[in-house]
């Protein structure tokens, strides 16, 4: 391939994309409600000559399937991007409606949902539809998937139902959310972040135990509840030891420009290199403990012989519920009486590699839009549904929607906030790369 990209019309693309984006962000699929959005995709992408389906398990929950058709002698390559969004909460902490889909002179579309990720989801139904128009004919399908419920997950209705309902779903590749972010470092160079995988969740209960007695006389019992605080200030406290996975370690060999011999000197320089990583490189090295719900006495006159904290903890991917308990019980000690309870199966936690085509596809991509940028593989701390496809077919997935014209912490302070926006030029340059890795990976042969 060249090494430097075609000439691209990067305003006409976003002139495309920004309408239909637009649109998408006029629906409000607040946890919900997602079959307009679905049947708004499929009218586009119907128009430009693209095969599509709804497929749903709730009526007003729908799922778009949408497919380019290879020749079928190369690997397949999934697009996806979520329909529903988080609550937007007051329309009146918004600058501009959350829903009005509203440009401003400057060039910021403004809505929820504009980075959280209908820009994904409409630049990618995009992407489908040039192709198709331009006659365009990969050695693989091309899939683009458009799936409800990823926000909340609990009804079951989106891409974890599919996969298990579609096998034909499956796909050697996939390009998701959770990467993209470009980031100028401290020691001058350009970084762009491609998310190969993502931490474990497991949350979990932890209960001090006590005496209950009536609060008119509370030397009578044990109050579970300060026990409890000190619980709490042991969980809050805690700061994992640090391990190195293949994935961290090429993360930190990186950006920190040279191979990791001490692990916390590596992360320290790692983490200077951009604001954004004070936080995220040491969660990406070893469990994290967040005390977020309490729960204490049903009465106000009862002191409680039980008061709990649920916990929101994410493991590394190579570390399982046995290995948590144990961190956890060696992390509260023995001096305060308390019981464990997992809530939930583990969910996540799943990886793929970086030896492969599609991740010199994207390198490539970068390379060739982006020169002086470095590709920085990463983990996801939080969790995507590109776990679903991993789990079930063994897709290597990644997160990757690149960005060049919105700095990261705008991005930051509107995912799930008031004030979500994002450049439109980002637009057209997100439909560039991802003309050139889709044709990339169409011509790959089997």
């Amino acid at each position: 391939m060249s090494s430097t990209a075609t000439p691209v019309d990067h305003a006409a693309l976003r002139d495309e994309a920004l309408p239909l984006l637009q649109e998408l962000l006029r629906i409000d699929t607040t946890n919900g409600n997602e079959t307009p959005a679905a049947v708004l995709l499929q009218r586009y992408l119907e128009a430009a000559g693209v095969e599509c389906e709804l497929v749903a398990r709730d009526p007003g929950r729908a799922d778009l399937v949408a497919r380019l058709r290879g020749t079928g002698d190369g690997p397949s390559l999934a697009l996806l991007g979520h329909t529903d969004v988080v609550p937007a909460g007051r329309p009146a902490d918004w600058t501009h409606p959350p829903f009005a889909g509203h440009v401003d002179a400057a060039g910021w579309v403004w809505g929820r949902g504009a980075a959280d990720m209908k820009n994904e989801t409409a630049t990618r139904a995009v992407t489908l539809a040039l192709l198709a128009r331009s006659g365009f004919r990969p050695r693989g399908d091309i899939v683009f998937i458009a799936e409800a419920d990823e926000e909340d997950g609990t009804a079951k209705v989106g891409l974890e139902w599919l996969v298990g309902v579609r096998p034909d779903l499956r796909t050697d590749f996939a390009i998701n959310e959770g990467g993209g972010d470009r980031l100028t470092l401290a020691d001058g160079r350009t970084a762009v972040l491609i998310a190969v995988g993502e931490k474990r969740t497991l949350p979990v209960a932890v209960s001090a135990l006590g005496e209950a007695t009536h609060a008119s006389r509370p030397t009578a019992g044990a109050n579970a509840v300060p026990r409890l605080a000190r619980l709490i200030d042991r969980l809050a406290a805690h700061r994992p030891a640090a391990r190195l996975l293949p994935e961290t370690a090429a993360m930190l060999e990186a950006l920190t420009g040279r191979p990791v011999e001490d692990l916390d000197e590596a992360a320290r320089v790692a983490a200077a290199q951009h604001p954004s990583f004070e936080h995220t490189i040491p969660a990406l090295l070893g469990t994290t403990v967040a005390p977020t719900q309490l729960a204490g006495s049903a009465a106000r006159n009862v002191i409680p012989g039980r008061a709990t904290v649920i916990c929101d903890c994410r493991l590394l991917p190579d570390t399982d519920a046995d290995g948590l308990e144990a961190e956890l019980r060696a992390l509260l000690g023995h001096d305060v009486p308390y019981e464990l309870e997992f809530l939930e199966e583990p969910m996540g936690g799943t990886v793929s590699p970086l030896d492969t085509p599609l991740y010199d596809a994207v390198r490539d991509v970068v390379r060739r839009h982006d020169p002086d940028a470095v590709l920085v593989p990463t983990l996801s701390t939080g969790f995507t549904d590109s776990h679903f496809l991993r789990q079930a077919f063994g897709t290597v997935a990644y997160g990757f929607w690149p960005l060049r014209h919105t700095p990261s912490e705008v991005v930051a302070d509107g995912v799930h906030n008031r004030d979500e926006r994002l450049h439109v030029d980002d637009l057209g340059y997100a439909v560039a790369l991802h003309l050139d890795l889709v044709r990339q990976i169409g011509a790959l042969g089997g």
